[in-house]
């Protein structure tokens, strides 16, 4: 065994093993207690055991699904388990879906998504919806082998598509994945509607049922059939019945397992509202959750982070607060490859709408270039000698200035990406690298490295986040000060009037903004099309870039 840590993907957390062999291993909360059972040497690997103590399920409760199998394993102390292995068939085409609408539309769960809505059915029944029952899922194997590309099934733009969803895991194209679930005793509706054990209106009738059951609790599973759906047989061959002679099922097999639309938007809704309550709170002890093995509180230049790696990308997020359950709404895959639009002509900016409806602004910082400027212009040579500020040091300084009452955009995290840096040295300034190198993460190394580049991400500004707590709409509209200027929103004189004003409320703080422009401010139009107006009758207004603010050294902590 090479390394066991904790992930989160989806909402699962799950006991990663990584194995000696180059194998990897995921084991949910029930899989856990078998952890030495399902190592795959005790059912898979030992091709002698495997053909002992197996059987393919081509029939019954399985036909027409992934391959799958019953296996025995091994014992471990005296002690053995019956389990179901089955062969996952994400990204491949669903057969039948050229002559059914519904089935174009979908795809095959991951074993992750899979896993996340079992779990998800489990707790609706909790929650006041049907008690549904199914097979626990215990473990995800992905045999280390790899496959030629064309020979798993898989369609690029779908595994593309399902990577761009999972926060947490890496999904490799080219490794197949297995679901493992504890065996349920039983044969399916079908199989005992053969036996005799219940009629053919009650096979009919449970899948019914299950359907609308199912439906209850805001799930639907587009494949449905009697082989899913597995009964308990009594000695005498009748089927066991409960109460009023309900037939007790247990349901299997959940490729095709999905949320209805309508609880897909509760869900979506219910993410964003969470979200913007505890952003407000993103500071307050009270409001402070339980930091999960994965993720560590941590402090760089005096501002709290919620920090942890980012196992899809190999890189690392620190979360601006100290709210863990915040840390999955800024993973990459929440907002890197959602539409987005760029705000700037000059930086890499964009505004998009995160995967879970929240609008962000992303920014790739410049730290680490050397400013494009003439050393012959005085306020250039300034710029160079200062160089561009760390993300971090840019979010240290939107708080104090917030702090001190000059109003930011807020910030909310920053990622460091897991590639390396392609910006050539030439281009290199190494003034940050230097003066950041004794600001180290939880694990030793300094948080700003040379071959990594960074993004900051701050709210889009549409309202203060305790007003967004209280009522979830656009409170305001954002425009910055000189875009307000050109279209005459504001007049010259007003226009510079804030300009100087900005200056000196600054420089009563010992900060200087070595590049100050308009684009900088950010003003407020209510919803009733008003310019916002704050003190001394000029416009509201709210800093928003941060990468050539200079400031005294004393201003941020060490």
């Amino acid at each position: 065994m090479r390394e066991v840590r904790t992930v989160e993907v989806l909402g699962v957390r799950y006991e990663h093993f990584a194995l000696a062999n180059g194998d990897d291993l995921y084991l949910t909360e029930y899989g856990r207690q078998f952890s030495q059972l399902l190592l795959p040497e005790n059912y898979w690997t030992d091709v002698e055991w495997f053909r002992g103590n197996s059987e393919k399920l081509n029939v019954g409760r399985y036909h027409g699904t992934s391959t799958a199998y019953r296996i025995s394993t091994k014992p471990v102390e005296g002690h053995s388990l019956d389990i179901m292995l089955k062969w996952n068939r994400m990204g491949q085409d669903i057969p039948g879906e050229e002559e059914d609408i519904i089935l174009a539309e979908a795809a095959f769960n991951s074993p992750f998504e899979e896993f996340a809505l079992v779990a998800e059915v489990g707790r609706a029944g909790q929650q006041g919806g049907v008690q549904l029952r199914t097979h626990h899922p215990l473990a995800i194997y992905v045999p280390f082998k790899r496959t030629e590309f064309d020979r798993t099934g898989r369609r690029e733009f779908r595994m593309k598509a399902l990577a761009r969803r999972h926060a947490g895991v890496e999904l490799d194209m080219r490794r197949l994945y297995a679901v493992i679930y504890h065996w349920v005793d039983g044969v399916d509706a079908l199989e005992a509607q053969s036996l005799e054990a219940i009629s053919e209106d009650e096979t009919v009738g449970l899948v019914m049922r299950a359907e609308r059951e199912m439906a209850v609790n805001g799930f639907r599973m587009l494949d449905l059939k009697p082989a899913h759906i597995i009964l308990s047989i009594r000695e005498d061959g009748t089927a066991f019945r409960g109460g009023q002679g309900r037939i007790p099922y247990t349901l299997v097999d959940f490729e095709l397992l999905g949320r209805t639309p309508e609880r897909e938007a509760g869900v979506k809704d219910s993410r964003r509202n969470w979200y913007l309550v505890h952003q407000a709170h993103r500071f307050d002890d009270g409001h402070r959750a339980e930091y999960p093995p994965h993720l560590q509180g941590h402090q760089v230049f005096g501002v709290d982070y919620v920090h942890g790696q980012v196992h899809s990308t190999n890189g690392a997020l620190w979360v601006v607060g100290k709210d863990p359950t915040l840390f999955d709404y800024f993973l990459p895959e929440r907002w890197r490859q959602t539409p987005r639009t760029k705000l700037s002509v000059v930086s890499r900016t964009f505004h998009t709408t995160t995967r879970d409806n929240i609008q962000l602004v992303w920014k790739v910082s410049p730290v680490g270039e050397r400013p494009d400027m003439d050393p012959f212009d005085e306020r250039e040579h300034k710029i160079l000698e200062y160089g561009y500020n760390s993300p971090f040091e840019e979010v240290a300084l939107a708080l104090k200035l917030a702090e001190s009452g000059i109003k930011t955009t807020y910030p909310r995290a920053v990622y460091m990406t897991g590639h390396d840096s392609e910006m050539h040295e030439h281009l290199r300034d190494g003034s940050r690298y230097e003066s950041h190198q004794d600001v180290t993460g939880p694990d030793g190394r300094p948080v700003l490295r040379r071959d990594r580049d960074y993004v900051t991400l701050w709210g889009y500004w549409n309202g203060p986040d305790e007003a967004l707590a209280e009522e979830d709409s656009n409170h305001y509209r954002a425009i910055d000060a000189l875009r307000a200027f050109r279209e005459s929103i504001i007049a010259e004189n007003l226009y510079l009037a804030l300009m100087r004003h900005t200056k000196s409320q600054l420089a009563k703080l010992g900060v200087e903004d070595l590049n100050l422009r308009g684009s900088h401010l950010l003003l407020s139009i209510d919803q009733s099309g008003n310019l916002v107006v704050g003190t001394e009758g000029l416009p509201e207004f709210r800093i928003c870039n941060f990468e050539l603010l200079r400031r005294p050294a004393e201003l941020l902590p060490t």
